[in-house]
């Protein structure tokens, strides 16, 4: 039996690979001038949940890992997969305890995005965290992280100079500015991304 998606026609599928976090459907397709095709589309078991924590002097802890795809180290904000039977806002809390030791007094969801639509179905939430107590990280076995602690404007920095690539970070960071400009945060972590951006930021000297 055929099925409809949008333009396309589904006339078969079937599962090509499959392992605890996703799963990769191939599909024979028809598309809309009528030709025949193949549509691979990795389904994945958790949705991505990030956050972004502020400390009182408008710090953010980092956490540092080497990603196996890219066979390159990087520096992200906490971040990693829920399981779909697991409350968002309960996940953001333990992946924070867990990566970095801190746990958040107060924390908002403040965005959602389809991270790679074209080919995936990964789905991302994150959070806006706040109200901060320190503690000790407790990565999951196979992890082997470090941490660092830079001011909010420095993050910006390393996010709009291509320091830092992790996507999930560079839409935290970006949210939250535009939200911060636009009134759309709660006022504590508002007034400290505005005054971190404030402190990077210089008015434009004529003649530049």
């Amino acid at each position: 039996m055929t099925e409809k998606i949008g333009p396309w026609t589904i006339n078969a599928r079937r599962i090509g690979y499959d392992n605890p976090w996703l799963t990769v459907e191939h599909h024979d397709v028809t598309d809309a001038d009528g030709r025949s095709g193949i549509y691979g589309v990795a389904r994945f078991k958790n949705v991505a949940v990030g956050v972004l924590p502020l400390f009182d002097d408008g710090t953010v802890p980092l956490v540092g890992q080497h990603r196996f795809p890219f066979d390159a180290y990087s520096w992200e904000l906490p971040e990693g997969g829920a399981p779909k039977t697991e409350e968002p806002v309960a996940a953001a809390h333990r992946e924070l305890a867990e990566e970095t030791g801190v746990r958040a007094g107060q924390i908002v969801e403040f965005g959602r995005s389809h991270l790679s639509n074209s080919v995936t179905d990964e789905a991302a939430i994150y959070f806006l965290a706040w109200d901060l107590t320190e503690g000790e990280a407790d990565p999951d076995p196979d992890e082997v992280l470090s941490q660092r602690r830079i001011s909010f404007g420095q993050l910006a920095r390393e996010v709009m100079d291509g320091s830092i690539d992790d996507a999930l970070t560079i839409l935290m960071v970006q949210t939250a500015i535009i939200k911060a400009q636009m009134g759309a945060l709660p006022d504590r972590p508002r007034d400290l991304i505005l005054s971190e951006m404030a402190s990077i930021l210089r008015p434009a000297v004529r003649g530049e």
